[in-house]
């Protein structure tokens, strides 16, 4: 980033003014205006979502400061208008997508769906029970078995693939719009984000449908001496595979185990999270329409019994999992008792490592969208900075001052930049972090209360400085907008306290030492490391994580090896 003299003069009296107290409300701070975050690196359409806006002065008067404000104040018409057809598609009568159409549930049982803005139930769909998800998994393995979808050419399944992702394409709005209503993000992430990047992952995986290919092998120690064998491998479809999703990010983590496992000729039951079921059911009708053999994707909703049904049906072959680590055990233990397959993508508590020769100033806008994104509701978020010593105060505060004005809105609002958590209970479970936080004795900056002046599921973003490393808020995964910003004193000790946790999903280095940065990658113990960003991902990098952050990976050849088995043949000749 070039600066002028004069910006760089005040970045240096701001560094010798480094030791001085901090608190919430520093006169004189302006914090610098955060670039956009980089979501989907995937030329040559990339999608960015900015999540940070320009933050104005806040001063007022003769140097007097001005208390933090989250801004809540808007109008009717400052909401994006919410399509008839959306309006439509959540008062419908919904039942389980078995078989290429919406069937009634055997179970009597309803979910009430929310809006997380306002409070409001917005639809009702089943509460799945074991005969439902019998269906579903039957309907899935009839046509694996008649090879309805396997026995397609390659480059027909991909022609499949590119249709839905042209469907997805015309349908992007409505789309955007009934995620926002379910789960509570920005419109303009929604539309950016879980339906634009979904769409360009689509298309990219979609690829991946020709390029599922064996090996040809020289037998190495014929027996008996002097025989010929030619021998090879072939990758085929696994089956039926079940796909389990959590509520942060619906459509675009359906897609990501959907489409790979499409394109490897399998057959799948999609069970969304019971908090946010609408889009999972629309896709369903969208990919039929695209030309998905009936049979071919189901989609059951429901809460823990169909998803306990799910993962220990036999029938299932691969269970493509991603949630919360306490579930993600459990998964497992039931694919295991069938010998299914499995891979999960799970928690994460995951940190910065910020070293002495960084640019705050530069990077307290990334720093901010990688905390803050999705309301901190982001497995790979990051919520442990760790910040050289000599930069500390400087980052802590820079931070703080961001968050606290950050405005507060629906997910309607283009304008809002903290939306509302996923649910009431979720909510409640992010205040009772913050609570004992507040207990523990540590020092929030800004944030960490419920906004009760708004409608719905609303958190102030919380940032908190100086906690002990063994504090239950450095400990536990959070998954809601609060931070904590610590200092190190040298790389050393920056990498034992950044791999000082059971998860290992994602982290990040920021310097310009390139030395120290390549010494320091190897030494991260996590699936995912950024340099100088966080949370960009993209469909031919694979992601998951070490230690408890899970098993398995997704994205690209790595997402389509997980939904295929190996064959050897060997012919006597």
């Amino acid at each position: 980033m070039k600066r002028t003299r004069r910006a760089r003069r005040r970045t240096s009296a701001r560094s010798a003014r480094s030791d001085a107290p901090y608190s919430p409300a520093q006169p004189g701070r302006v914090p610098a205006a955060p670039p956009n975050l980089p979501i989907c690196a995937n030329p040559p359409r990339s999608r960015v979502v900015t999540l940070v806006r320009p933050i104005r002065a806040a001063m007022s008067g003769a140097g007097r400061p001005i208390e933090p404000q989250h801004e809540t104040h808007m109008t009717q018409t400052d909401l994006v208008a919410v399509a008839d057809t959306v309006r439509a598609f959540t008062k419908r009568e919904f039942g389980i997508f078995i078989d290429g159409a919406m069937r009634a549930a055997h179970s009597p049982r309803r979910l009430d769906v929310y809006d997380p803005a306002t409070g409001e139930r917005l639809s009702r769909v089943p509460d799945a029970d074991a005969h439902d998800v019998d269906a579903a998994v039957a309907s899935a393995k009839r046509a694996f078995d008649a090879r309805v979808w396997s026995g397609l050419r390659p480059a027909d399944r991909e022609r499949v693939l590119l249709k839905l992702a042209d469907v997805l394409e015309a349908h992007a709005e409505e789309l955007a719009q009934l995620e926002t209503l379910n789960q509570g993000k920005s419109i303009l992430v929604s539309r950016g984000v879980e339906v634009g990047a979904t769409i360009e992952y689509v298309r990219y995986m979609a690829g991946w449908a020709t390029k599922i290919t064996g090996q040809t092998l020289d037998v190495s120690i014929p027996f008996p001496p002097g025989a010929r064998y030619t021998a090879y491998t072939r990758k085929e479809p696994v089956g039926v595979v079940a796909a389990i999703v959590p509520w942060n990010f619906p459509l675009m983590i359906a897609v990501w185990k959907l489409v790979p496992a499409l394109a490897a000729g399998c057959t799948v039951v999609l069970k969304p999270s019971p908090e946010t079921p609408l889009t999972a059911l629309r896709l369903a009708e969208l990919a039929l329409e695209a030309g998905v053999p009936a049979g071919v994707f189901n989609v059951v909703t429901g809460g823990r019994e169909c998803g306990a049904a799910l993962a220990g049906h036999p029938s299932v072959r691969k269970i493509s999992f991603t949630g919360s680590t306490a579930t993600g055990k459990l998964v497992g233990a039931a694919a295991v008792q069938n010998m299914t397959r499995f891979s999960l993508e799970l928690g994460g508590k995951n940190p910065i490592v910020m070293l002495d020769d960084v640019d705050v100033d530069a990077a307290l806008g990334g720093v901010a969208a990688g905390a803050f994104f999705n309301q901190g509701q982001v497995c790979a978020a990051a919520s442990r900075i760790y910040v050289h010593r000599s930069k500390f105060r400087r980052l802590a505060q820079g931070l703080a001052d961001v968050a606290a004005a950050m405005r507060l809105g629906p997910g309607l609002d283009p304008a809002a930049q903290i939306n509302p958590l996923v649910s009431a209970h979720h909510r409640d479970k992010v205040v009772q972090h913050i609570e004992v936080a507040r207990r523990e004795g540590l020092t929030f900056l800004t944030g960490g209360t419920r906004a009760d002046d708004l409608p719905g599921y609303f958190v102030r973003p919380a940032v908190i400085a100086d906690a002990a490393h063994d504090s239950a808020i450095v400990r536990d995964e959070v998954f809601g907008p609060v931070v904590v910003v610590l200092p190190f004193d040298d790389p050393a000790e920056a990498v034992r306290l950044a791999n000082a946790s059971p998860y290992g999903l994602a982290a990040s280095l920021w310097s310009n030492d390139l030395k120290a940065v390549m010494d320091l990658v190897p030494q991260i113990e996590a699936g995912t490391v950024w340099v100088n960003c966080h949370i960009p991902l993209d469909p031919s990098m694979p992601f998951g994580g070490y230690k408890q952050s899970g098993i398995g990976r997704e994205f690209g050849q790595y997402a389509i090896e997980g939904f295929t088995e190996t064959k050897s043949v060997c012919i006597a000749h």
